[in-house]
């Protein structure tokens, strides 16, 4: 099957494009251009000629300005772009800025998600900025008199023995008009790890100062002249409500009500929605509170949680789904010992910092629409049917996310507000209130996982399992779906990864099936991690259950399945080495947290280890985690995780570390505080009095190292959250004897266990 991955690049694919370098008026402009050579690299620039994923210019000043078409949410990932392509430029990072563009078919295939910003960009922008540092010598080379062979670009200018001269002087003085064919391009060199000066070195992050100091804008600080403010009233189900009648006698008594709209949307992706309207977004909010709708519901507003669940656990025990991996026979495999397990995960929400906010206007044939997205690509059809224009007549002006996380990779929070502004023919900002946002949200789904397996000679010889959740792509995205083995059918491998994972198992089977009912209730979301929060909490609570049961050392028997073997051998360039290296973070993880040592009563120490997302973009984790379960109150305390991080080239640390720390705290609050539950086809928890993640009180000690590696580049966003639940799970166990299979692992479910009546 196609992995996720594989359709990215298939969007973003360098493979038949040129690239074109011009001095223009804005200075030393560089791009990928198309896959033909072009009379003059300069008329094509300037006439906006060309199709890249990636450009940057040098100013007469020297400053290097990197356009960065990925999301800002607090990952840095505009600073991670912008080393790859000041370190083959040479530049000096002192004048090196980033600009966060706006939505145009330019910029070639716009999503940031999946951990795949560094991974997917990173060959092409250093084939970039070798380009500009070949330009860049030829033109200085030309300037100072010498041959090319003589100079080399650093810290900004072209030196050539004790002479050099300043990008600055080169754009003021050079005429450029360069081209480089594809075939040109892939032949330039590159650098080699040692010769890098700014990519996995300690400098200051370009996104920081803005956020300091408070001059970074995010998508609910948009405003417009003449804009009207809105807040929806959300329906009582996410699909078929109808909307039978409005009554808005209470909320003209409002200063600065301006009435309510009753949207009609062609996408359906808001349907039965009502929306106020006000001159201030206080008085939308008090409007909202008093207009009473009479609805029809939909079909799904007596579905509760415990019903998502159980269909997860009747698709099951059946035998349907589509095949994503089958190795060996696993019923005909004989163990010594059988042991069956099923896990499952409770709703999640987002509860990202920043509520949903849009602002739309229809301005000169366009529309433009201003918030935080993450997936311009995927959102641009849709507002393109739900305003009946095509998409080129659609804009999405780009700020920073106050959170992301996957929320904010659908943009269904810009529908209501361009329906409302077209309705009024004025702007409308709609904002949510966090009530609104949280009912409004792309759950990530409930989950059952279960597990059939067999032990023989102290190793694992059979694994059956099946995979039931609601899928996010088959709902937002269904042309990332990929077909299961044997033509067993669909799978969403966004809501699978992780269950093909890199152990070998002579009897291997999993099976993908979607809870239908999950998916009529909710729209699924891609949570962070997505697929590997629910199937790495099964895959690695099951292994240290299989080492229990064969009598071994949890670590040992994972590394003992870590042969590196047939397709776990890994392949060039992602995943050189395969489950070789996921052995050798477990073995640093193991020194690093001192496994084996004596602890006080009721304390233990838990391992998992996991890949990251996919198994070609593979992010070696090996995980421990300390905790201290209070057997009274069934109160478990994670005291401190360590985690050891192979992913490759580490090209910005300070990004690294910070992405990982806050992966594993959400892994934290996702094992033992953090979930919500549907009632009435609705999320019951809405806001932070009774949705409770992690507190700062809870915060364990982290001990988070890399691996120095100067292999390809991996994703860093969301693979150090899957293994910490899985990790606290295997230490309760080893700590008092109760295997935990529910997420959240909550301390009232603790207590029972070990005080059975």
């Amino acid at each position: 099957m196609i992995n996720p991955i594989q359709r990215v690049l298939e969007h973003t694919t360098l493979s038949r494009r040129s690239f074109l370098a011009g001095s223009t008026a804005g200075g030393l402009v560089m791009a990928f251009g198309g896959g033909a050579l072009l009379p003059s690299a300069v008329a094509a620039l300037e006439e906006k000629r060309f199709a890249p994923t990636v450009w940057f210019e040098i100013d007469s000043a020297g400053t290097v300005l990197v356009n960065i078409a990925k999301a800002e949410m607090g990952q840095h990932v505009g600073t991670a772009l912008a080393r790859i392509v000041a370190d083959e430029l040479g530049a000096d990072w002192s004048k090196v800025g980033i600009h966060h563009v706006d939505s145009d078919p330019k910029w070639g295939y716009m999503v940031t998600g999946g951990s795949w910003s560094v991974h997917t960009s990173f060959q092409a922008l250093s084939q970039a900025g070798a380009a500009g540092r070949q330009v860049l010598i030829e033109a200085g080379a030309a300037l100072l008199g010498v041959e090319t062979a003589a100079c080399r670009a650093v810290n900004g200018a072209i030196h050539a023995g004790d002479r050099s001269v300043s990008f600055a002087d080169i754009v003021q003085k050079g005429a450029i008009d360069r081209q480089f064919t594809a075939d040109e391009l892939a032949a330039l060199p590159v650098k080699n790890p040692a010769e890098r000066d700014l990519i996995g070195k300690p400098i200051s992050a370009l996104d920081i100062p803005a956020k300091s100091t408070a001059r970074a804008t995010y998508g609910i600080d948009a405003e417009l002249p003449g804009m009207l403010y809105a807040r929806p009233i959300i329906p009582p189900t996410r699909y078929g409500s109808v909307v039978n009648g409005v009554d808005d006698s209470k909320a003209r008594a409002i200063a600065g009500y301006q009435g309510f709209q009753v949207l009609e949307d062609p996408s359906e992706t808001v349907q039965g929605w009502v929306v106020a309207l006000a001159d201030s977004q206080w008085a939308a909010i008090k409007a909202a509170n008093a207009i009473v709708v009479d609805w029809t519901p939909g079909p799904t507003a007596n579905v509760d949680e415990a019903a998502i669940l159980a269909r997860g656990e009747e698709l099951a025990a059946g035998d349907s789904g589509a095949l994503y991996v089958k190795e060996g026979d696993v019923a005909a495999a004989s163990g010594e010992k059988q042991l069956s397990a099923t896990y499952r995960t409770h709703s999640v929400l987002h509860f990202t910092m920043e509520p949903g906010n849009a602002l739309a206007s229809f301005t000169d044939g366009t529309w433009h629409l201003h918030t935080g997205n993450q997936w311009q690509s995927l959102i641009l059809p849709v507002l393109a049917k739900a305003l009946d224009v095509p998409e080129s007549q659609i804009v999405i002006h780009q700020y920073y996310l106050g959170g992301g996380f996957g929320r904010r990779l659908f943009g269904d929070t810009m529908i209501p507000a361009a329906l409302a502004a077209k309705a009024v023919g004025k702007p409308v900002k709609l904002v949510f209130t966090r009530e609104d946002d949280s009912r409004f949200d792309c759950v990530r789904s409930a989950s059952v996982q279960t597990f059939d397996g067999q032990v023989a000679d102290g190793k694992t010889l059979s694994v059956d399992s099946a995979v039931v959740a609601g899928w996010p792509t088959l709902a937002m995205a269904p042309g990332f779906l990929g077909d299961g083995l044997e033509d067993s059918g669909k799978i969403d491998p966004f809501s699978a990864s992780g269950a093909n994972h890199w152990y070998t198992i002579p009897n291997h089977r999993v099976r993908i099936i979607n809870n239908d009912l999950a998916q009529k209730t909710f729209l699924p979301g891609w949570l962070r991690t997505v697929g590997p929060g629910w199937t790495t909490w099964g895959v690695e609570s099951f292994m240290d259950e299989l080492a229990h049961a064969a009598g071994a050392d949890p670590i040992e028997f994972r590394l003992a399945h870590l042969d590196a073997a047939g397709k776990n051998a890994g392949e060039a360039p992602n995943s050189v080495g395969g489950a070789s290296r996921l052995a050798h973070v477990l073995r640093a993880v193991r020194e690093q947290s001192g496994w084996g040592r004596e602890l006080p009563d009721d304390e233990a120490l838990g391992v998992a280890a996991t890949f990251g997302q996919e198994r070609n973009m593979p992010t070696w984790i090996g995980c421990v985690a300390h905790v201290k379960v209070d057997r009274a109150s069934g109160a478990i305390t994670v005291k401190k995780l360590w985690q050891t991080i192979d992913c490759g080239t580490v090209v910005h640390p300070d990004g690294a570390l910070a992405q990982a720390e806050g992966a594993s705290l959400w892994g934290v609050s996702l094992a033992l505080h953090e979930g919500t539950a549907f009632a009435d086809g609705q999320v019951a928890d809405r806001n932070l009095d009774r949705y409770t993640p992690l507190r700062m009180a809870d915060v364990p000690e982290l001990d988070i190292r890399f691996v120095d590696s100067k292999e390809f580049p991996q994703g860093m966003g969301e693979p150090p959250l899957s293994p910490v639940a899985p990790a606290i799970a295997n230490a309760v166990f080893a700590a008092v004897g109760v295997r935990l299979r529910d997420l959240p692992m909550r301390a009232d479910d603790l207590k029972a266990a070990l005080n059975p009546a």
